[in-house]
């Protein structure tokens, strides 16, 4: 196992800047995330990382070597890709022995790596089998279980999971965690699905632009988002984004919204009289109140039997609430939202930097 340092490291395509100088310290034995919308520049730096794109700038060292030129297979790292990438004429064990027997590993040891990998990943009755006879579930534990043989100091994961469907995507998530707590080898994983990362990560990058936007725990980044993309990107549903005028006078504060609503600013915002900002409260902390509040129409109701989500509009904008409890609006029926003001956020509308006393 090794840490994994990125230190300013920076990526041109031809005239176009891909990474602006990204700073990262991945802990030896961590689970780490990469996330954000496509074209961010996760999986250029995740490639980066392996040796298969070359660096324009900074450096990046795994363990105390530094790897900006070496070649990948003597970067002691091994990579899960999107596709899978198995050799389709090759049965399942000779996919997961093909890098060792490449390495000129003997075949005693070879045959015992296989073995505890497939014990571990639940293979050992589908290692004579071909590729096209596998569930794309069992494809993606033989990609991974190719990457456990090598025994490296860190796995990478290129959107291991996004080529499976909803329910087998969960499933494989827990298998993964698992995997990595059994084996506690450095893993940097890349992804564009937040859940994914909320629920996987030990640490959570948020990159946006070639440029990484907040780093913490995933409820570091739920509950004291630095800005409002973060805010905006970790959580589902999605943080709502009402935009106003913060109002300060006699030690109170409040936000007056577009429509002349008053709400009561967030506990702990900072923020000056008079400024522009962007009131932000995440859907499962709404609930209804009899006055006061963000008075809001209905639109849709969806339950799902856990819990019931209600879209609504307040003036232009779109809002979600979600209740615990059962509900039946109407649509067209107006109700009454109260933000939780230890949850709620102020973000200044032209930078959209948290605002915080």
């Amino acid at each position: 196992m090794a840490s994994v340092t990125i230190q300013a490291v920076k990526k041109n395509f031809g005239e176009v800047a891909i990474l602006h100088g990204v700073d990262i310290d991945i802990q030896d034995g961590s689970f780490t995330v990469l996330v954000g919308p496509s074209g961010c520049g996760k999986s250029t730096l995740l490639r980066m990382i392996a040796g298969l794109e070359q660096i324009n700038g900074g450096e990046i060292r795994i363990g105390d070597r530094r790897v900006n030129d070496l070649p990948p297979k003597e970067r002691d790292i091994a990579m899960v890709f999107q596709n899978y990438a198995l050799y389709p004429h090759m049965t399942v064990r000779d996919n997961m022995a093909f890098a060792l027997a490449l390495a000129k590993v003997d075949k005693a040891t070879i045959e015992s790596k296989v073995k505890r990998a497939a014990e571990i990943l639940g293979l050992l009755p589908l290692l004579e089998r071909y590729p096209r006879q596998l569930s794309g579930g069992q494809r993606q534990r033989v990609a991974m279980g190719r990457a456990i043989v090598r025994d490296p100091q860190v796995f990478l994961f290129d959107e291991p999971l996004s080529n499976l469907d909803a329910k087998l995507r969960v499933a494989m998530r827990s298998e993964i965690k698992e995997l990595h707590l059994r084996l506690k080898t450095t893993s940097i994983y890349v992804t564009h699905d937040q859940i994914e990362a909320m629920t996987m990560g030990d640490k959570i990058v948020v990159m946006r632009d070639g440029r990484i936007e907040q780093t913490g725990s995933p409820l570091e980044l739920y509950d004291q988002p630095a800005n409002q993309f973060v805010a905006g990107f970790i959580g589902s549903p999605a943080m709502n984004f009402l935009p106003g005028t913060l109002r300060r006078a006699g030690g109170a504060a409040r936000v007056e919204l577009q429509d002349g609503t008053l709400l009561d600013a967030p506990l702990q915002a900072g923020g000056e009289d008079g400024q522009p900002v962007v009131y932000g409260t995440r859907p499962e902390h709404l609930s209804l109140s009899d006055a006061g509040g963000i008075p809001s129409q209905v639109v849709v109701m969806e339950p799902t039997g856990m819990d019931t989500f209600v879209a609504c509009r307040h003036g232009g904008a779109d809002l979600s609430a979600v209740f615990r409890e059962r509900h039946d609006f109407a649509p067209g029926t107006m109700i009454r939202l109260q933000p939780d003001l230890q949850r709620a956020h102020l973000f200044d509308a032209g930078t959209g930097a948290r605002l915080v006393a």
